[in-house]
C-alpha cells in the first residue's frame, strides 16, 4: 500500500488485522576520600576548613576499612574560642527543603586519647552562615576506635538558593590543639521508596513516573533498565566495574576512577540497581565485563577464566539459590533471600571496537554462561549481522548517535531484516548533532547541549520504525539518561538536573509519549513515502483504542487523512502534541519551553489531521 500525496495530503489507510503484538543521590561530594592521593590539595575537593581549623586527607594508620584507607584529619588551632571544623559544598549546591528530614552520618575517632569532652555539631546552612538545621552529639576524647554518628536534620525553612553547605564543627576552646579523624560521611534527603543509598525523589519521579503532573500513573513507566551502564563497565582492567566491590556495607566499597573523569563511589551498587528495578517493576538488562576495556586492550583468551567466573558469580548474586551459591547467600544476608528477576545478560559493551578479540571472548563467555544459566538470554555487543560469532547470537545490542536527518532516513532500518529468530536491542540512540561531518564535535559546530525539537522529531521518526518492527526489536533506550548541569562530560542527555530542579527535555517527552501510548498490537498501514512524515499505528485491545503516533520532521505543517477499517469509530478523539521550532529546547533558562499539549479532535472512519512542523503527535480514538 502506498501513500497518496495528491493535493499535498498524505492519506494513511489502516489495516484492521494486527501484524504482531507489542512487547510489553547522594548530597556530599568526595564523602569518603576514595581514590585520592593523601596529603594533597586535590584530595580535599568539595571540603573547606572553618574558622582557622586545619584539615588534611591522610593515609590513616588504622583506617576505617581496607576499602577506605584515607581519613580527614581535623586539627583545632591554638587560641581558638569559636566553633571550628569543616564544610562540604555538595554537588554544586545542596537543596535545603523544610518538608524533608535529612539523614546524616559519619565515623570519627581520636588518633590518641585526650581529655576532650564536648559536642560535635552538624548543620545545614547557607554559604554566609544562616543556619537551617542543626544537631549536636556528645563525643569523648577517649574514643580511639572508629565510631559512627547518625543524626537527623529537619530544616526550619526552605531557602530559594541551593548555595548551601553541610558543616561539622566542635567547640574550639574545649579542643585546642587536638586532632580528630573523620571518615565516610553521608547526607541523604528522603529517597524514592525510602531505599538506603537510593535515588533523589524528584529525579526518580521524572525518570520513572514519566509524567511529572500525573504521579498516579505509576504503571506507566519504562519497561527495562540497563545496568550498570555501557561504558561504565570500565576504562581499563584495573578500574573495571566489579560487582563484588559494589555490595555490602558502604565502608567496604573502595570506589574506582570512573570512565568519565571522576571517582565513582559505588554507593549505587549492584544491589541498589536490582532494588531499583524491583521497585519500578522494570526488567533488568544486566551487563558483565567481558575482557575488553575502553583503553583498547583485550585480554588474551588464556587469561579469561577468572573473569568468566566473576561473571558467573555476578549472575548468581542476582538469581542464584542462596542454599547452594555463596554469592546468592551474600544477597540473602543483605536482606533479599529470594532471587531477583533476570532474563537478559549483555556480554560486554560496544565490542565492535574489538571485534577480532570478541570472537574468542564471546565464544568463551557465552559458552560458559549459557551452560551455567541455560534459562537466560545473552546479548552480543558487536555489530549486528556479524556471522563470525559462534555460538550464533540470538540477541544483539545496537548503538547509534547521529543527526536528525540520519534518524528520519533510517526509520526503515529494521524493515528488511530477516526474521530468522534473531532479536535486537537498540541499547543506545540519540540525536547528538546537526553536523553530519562532526557528530561528536563542539556546541559551536553543531553538537547539542540539550535535545531540541528538530532532533526529537527525528528520533520519533526512528521510533516509529522500532515500533513497526517490534516483532524483532525487543527493547530500545535513549542514552544517556541524566546530566548534572553544573558538570557534565557528554551532551545531550534525556534529563538535566541541578541541586534543586529537574529539566525534562524534548526527547524525554518524546520517549514519554511513546511509552504511555504503546498499545498491545501493531496494525499495518500505508507506507510512509514523503520523507518528512513517519507514523505507526497500534491498538490497545483491552480498551478498543486506536493509537496513531506521527513524527513530522519538516519545517512546515503536513496535512494528513486517516482511513480506519473499523465500525463504531468515535467521532471525537484526543491529540497529544509536542512541537516547537527546530531549536526549541528545555534548559535551566527555559525549562518549560516545550511540553506536550492535549486537545480534542474530530475523528471517524475517515478524518483529517494537521501535523505541526517539527512535532511528535499521538492520536487516540476508540473504535469497536
Amino acid at each position: 500500500i502506498f501513500a497518496s500525496c495528491g493535493a499535498a495530503v498524505t492519506t494513511v489507510s489502516v489495516n484492521g488485522t494486527a501484524a504482531h503484538s507489542i512487547p510489553p543521590l547522594l548530597l556530599l561530594q568526595n564523602r569518603a576520600f576514595q581514590q585520592v592521593t593523601p596529603n594533597t590539595i586535590d584530595a580535599l575537593y568539595g571540603w573547606a576548613a572553618i574558622n582557622g581549623a586545619s584539615i588534611n586527607v591522610i593515609a590513616d594508620p588504622i583506617p576505617l576499612s581496607d576499602a577506605l584507607p584515607n581519613s580527614l584529619e581535623l586539627t583545632i588551632p591554638s587560641g581558638s574560642s569559636v566553633q571550628v571544623g569543616f564544610s562540604n559544598e555538595g554537588y554544586w549546591g545542596i537543596n535545603v527543603n523544610a518538608s524533608w528530614t535529612y539523614n546524616a552520618s559519619f565515623y570519627y575517632k581520636f588518633p590518641s586519647a585526650s581529655d576532650f569532652s564536648g559536642k560535635v555539631t552538624v548543620m545545614l546552612q547557607s554559604s554566609i552562615g544562616t543556619v537551617y538545621a542543626n544537631a549536636s552529639v556528645p563525643v569523648s576524647g577517649s574514643t580511639t576506635t572508629w565510631t559512627q554518628v547518625v543524626v537527623h536534620l529537619t530544616p526550619s525553612s526552605s531557602p530559594v538558593s541551593t548555595i548551601n553547605i553541610f558543616t561539622v564543627t566542635v567547640d574550639g576552646a574545649s579542643a585546642i590543639g587536638g586532632k580528630i579523624n573523620f571518615a565516610m560521611f553521608s547526607l541523604f534527603p528522603p529517597t524514592f521508596k525510602g531505599r538506603a543509598n537510593g535515588l533523589r525523589m524528584d529525579i526518580a519521579q521524572a525518570c520513572f513516573h514519566l509524567w511529572l503532573k500525573q504521579h498516579t500513573l505509576y504503571d506507566m513507566k519504562p519497561s527495562f533498565f540497563r545496568l550498570p551502564g555501557g561504558n561504565n563497565l570500565g576504562q581499563s582492567f584495573s578500574t573495571r566495574w566489579q560487582w563484588n566491590a559494589t555490595v555490602g556495607n558502604l565502608i567496604d566499597r573502595p570506589g574506582r576512577m570512573g570512565d568519565w573523569g571522576y571517582v565513582n563511589t559505588d554507593g549505587l551498587g549492584l544491589l541498589e540497581y536490582m532494588y531499583l528495578c524491583e521497585d519500578m517493576e522494570m526488567e533488568p538488562i544486566m551487563a558483565v565485563w567481558a575482557g575488553y576495556s575502553l583503553d583498547g586492550a583485550s585480554l588474551p583468551e588464556n587469561d579469561l577464566a577468572p573473569y568468566i567466573q566473576q561473571a558467573i558469580d555476578q549472575i548468581n548474586f542476582v538469581i542464584g539459590d542462596s542454599a547452594t551459591s555463596k554469592p546468592a547467600a551474600l544477597r540473602a544476608s543483605l536482606g533479599h533471600p529470594e532471587p531477583f528477576n533476570l532474563q537478559y545478560v549483555e556480554i560486554g559493551n560496544e565490542d565492535f571496537f574489538a571485534s577480532e578479540s570478541y570472537i574468542y571472548r564471546w565464544r568463551d563467555f557465552a559458552g560458559n554462561l549459557t551452560a551455567t544459566f541455560p534459562q537466560l538470554k545473552f546479548i552480543a555487543t558487536s555489530y549486528p549481522f556479524n556471522s563470525t560469532l559462534d555460538p550464533v547470537p540470538k540477541q544483539y545490542d545496537n548503538h547509534v548517535y547521529q543527526t536528525p536527518g540520519w534518524f528520519a532516513e533510517n526509520a526503515f532500518y529494521y524493515d528488511s531484516v530477516e526474521r530468522d529468530g534473531t532479536y535486537y536491542f537498540e541499547g543506545e540512540y540519540a540525536v547528538v548533532s546537526t553536523n553530519a561531518s562532526d557528530i561528536f564535535g563542539k556546541p559551536n559546530n553543531g553538537r547539542l547541549v540539550y535535545p531540541n525539537m528538530q532532533g526529537s522529531s527525528g528520533e520519533a521518526a526512528f521510533m516509529t520504525g522500532l515500533e513497526r518492527n517490534s516483532d524483532i526489536v525487543f527493547a530500545a533506550s535513549y542514552a544517556p539518561l541524566l546530566m548534572n548541569t553544573a558538570n557534565y562530560q557528554w551532551s545531550p542527555n534525556l534529563i538535566a538536573f541541578d541541586a534543586s530542579n529537574v529539566y525534562p527535555s524534548t526527547s524525554f517527552y518524546t520517549q514519554q509519549l511513546f511509552s504511555l501510548n504503546r498499545g498491545t498490537e501493531y496494525l499495518p498501514s500505508t507506507w510512509p513515502q514523503n520523507g518528512a512524515l513517519h507514523w505507526s499505528v497500534t491498538r490497545d485491545a483491552p480498551t478498543n483504542t486506536i493509537i496513531i503516533k506521527i513524527a513530522n520532521t519538516d519545517m512546515t505543517d503536513e496535512e494528513m487523512s486517516f482511513e480506519l477499517p473499523f465500525n463504531g469509530v468515535h467521532d471525537t478523539g484526543t491529540a497529544t502534541v509536542l512541537s516547537g521550532s527546530a531549536t526549541s529546547n528545555n534548559s535551566p533558562e527555559t525549562p518549560n519551553a516545550v511540553k506536550p499539549v492535549i486537545s480534542q479532535i474530530k475523528t471517524g472512519k475517515i478524518f483529517s489531521y494537521t501535523a505541526p512542523a517539527y512535532s511528535v503527535n499521538v492520536l487516540r480514538v476508540e473504535a469497536k
